[in-house]
């Protein structure tokens, strides 16, 4: 996949699934605009096109603003990668601001200037899947369409955010969904990526948020932990014009089949691997 004379937008660049996706963008030719909080160190690791790196707080609308005004006016593809855990170290609006009012944020501003065979990527989760049950509240969500708007929101509907990570990870599912229909007409094509349990920084975090019954249960149907390696290469893909033209809307699990494991019945370890000697 060939990615030179494109710009790519690739946000929670200095870590984790991010750093993996600025790898392979750049090993593709990419001219890259790296966003982080965080610096993002090696910027060009593979001698491939240009990369900026820009700071930005993705949970705070003035400086995604700031930075979008910095950008080029043509973006190629989005890739939002950046978000936070559950777990205690953030609160539940933090969540709910950068995993989801920051990232559609963003996206809302960087779409007129992709139109015609543009890409957005975001990295979702598998926490997300049951957002079918909870239809009515994102249809509300998605109305809340301004970032201080969805704000208000989140303020007044604490019990159903929760910590905000299920609630996030669900409204980016239904979003890419929902927006990727609208966006037919403009050429645009909108998909998320759906990660299992992955072994980053993060996950003693999702430890204690989701509790070590939950990660163990679903590490031992996967037979172990994904890495970020694994995930990137699939958000290369489904940004690539030549390679996904006719895939929109479409949020992809990549967890080793726990999700089919779960759908077909299947989700006791040992009738997939064996009892334990």
């Amino acid at each position: 996949m060939d990615f030179a004379g494109k710009t790519v937008v690739i946000t929670g660049t200095s870590s984790g699934m991010g750093a993996e996706a600025l790898r392979l963008f750049t090993a593709a030719g990419a001219a890259i605009h790296a966003l982080d909080v965080a610096e993002t160190s090696d910027l060009d690791p593979n001698g491939g096109a240009s990369t900026t790196f820009h700071r930005c707080d993705i949970g705070e609308r003035p400086s995604i603003d700031r930075t979008v005004a910095a950008l080029p006016a043509r973006v190629d593809v989005l890739v939002n990668c950046a978000g936070i855990p559950n777990g205690g170290r953030f609160s539940g609006e933090q969540v709910m601001r950068v995993n989801w009012l920051g990232l559609r944020h963003l996206t809302e501003s960087l779409l007129p200037g992709m139109e015609g065979g543009g890409s957005v990527v975001h990295v979702a989760s598998t926490a997300g899947r049951d957002w079918r049950s909870r239809q009515a509240l994102h249809d509300e969500l998605m109305a809340a369409s301004t970032f201080d708007e969805g704000l208000r929101w989140v303020e007044a509907h604490p019990g159903d955010c929760g910590d905000g990570y299920v609630l996030s990870k669900e409204a980016v599912q239904y979003y890419t969904v929902w927006r990727s229909v609208q966006l037919l007409p403009r050429g645009v094509r909108m998909n998320s990526i759906c990660p299992g349990i992955t072994d980053t920084s993060i996950i003693g975090d999702f430890r204690r948020g989701m509790g070590d019954d939950v990660i163990d249960h679903a590490t031992a149907v996967a037979g172990r932990l994904a890495e970020p390696r694994e995930m990137a290469p699939a958000m290369l893909f489904l940004a690539d014009e030549a390679s996904s033209s006719y895939i929109n809307g479409v949020n992809l699990n990549i967890d080793r089949g726990t999700a089919a494991a779960r759908l077909s019945g299947q989700s006791d370890p040992e009738l997939i691997w064996g009892a334990s000697p």
